[in-house]
């Protein structure tokens, strides 16, 4: 697994400064926090990624945004929620990213696929998201956000309904804790299918923290289906204290868990 970090994690004021000192901490990759960000801010963080040796690995978007981006919205929110998904989308290939993780969940209200015409609207939507940005070669990937959002086992089964090249599949190890669904039957579904991962907490919390994720038990998990894709470790700078110790426990964390002995 190659070890990538969220811009979410790095202290605002010298990020830019923090970049370069990464790799050392056997980061190889960056992902931007979508919402926010703009074109010029995306290719200032590409062009300072860049000079301190990590890929860009794409972006993700956050909780924070699902009021302004509902696949089940109708008419002109319909219409904005696609255009704001197909402008991340080509944000994130100008900026050499692959990935697109969207978090779908509502403040409130049933779980969303449960009935059937909450899955065809759903449906509808991705498909026509997925058509329109299909050219740009990046990957769209619901993130199972348990029990408001969709669970991982709804997201896999979208991804076998549209089998479309444009959709991906990602977990988070707070998404799976969250949803129960830290189990074998998840994983064994998405074996060689499996295209991203979010190593993080509840509310962002620092990682390795909460005590409410088995870390120890994903990393078993993504070993017996042979992942080696990106695993992004997300969490929160804190607002007050010592945020690049945050960042290098967080770090050494994700390292001793789930990186092997010589990758560390």
């Amino acid at each position: 697994m190659r070890l990538a970090v969220s811009s979410l994690a790095l202290p605002a004021a010298d990020a830019a400064a923090l970049l370069p000192r990464l790799p050392a901490l056997g980061v190889e990759g960056l992902e931007l926090a979508a919402p926010g960000l703009d074109a010029a801010g995306a290719e200032r963080w590409r062009r300072q990624a860049g000079a301190a040796g990590l890929a860009m690995v794409g972006l993700h978007d956050l909780a924070e945004a699902a009021g302004l981006t509902d696949p089940l919205a109708e008419g002109a929110a319909r219409r904005r929620a696609l255009a704001r998904l197909a402008a991340l989308s080509a944000l994130c290939r100008d900026i050499g990213g692959k990935t697109l993780i969207f978090r779908w969940q509502p403040r409130s209200g049933p779980p969303l696929l449960a009935d059937g015409e909450s899955w065809r609207r759903c449906r509808a939507f991705l498909e026509e998201l997925l058509t329109a940005i299909e050219a740009h070669g990046t990957l769209l990937c619901l993130a199972p956000a348990a029990p408001a959002g969709p669970s991982a086992h709804e997201c896999y089964l979208l991804a076998n309904a549209l089998d479309h090249p444009a959709f991906g599949l990602h977990l988070s190890a707070a998404g799976l804790a969250a949803g129960g669904e830290m189990g074998h039957a998840t994983f064994a579904a998405v074996r060689g299918r499996l295209d991203h991962v979010h190593v993080d907490e509840p509310g962002g919390a620092e990682a390795g923290s909460g005590g409410r994720v088995d870390h120890a038990d994903l990393r078993r998990h993504l070993a017996a289906i042979s992942y080696r894709q990106w695993l992004t470790l997300v969490q929160r700078a804190p607002a007050s204290g010592d945020a690049l110790a945050a960042l290098e426990r967080g770090l050494r964390f994700v390292s001793g868990c789930y990186l092997p002995v010589d990758r560390r």
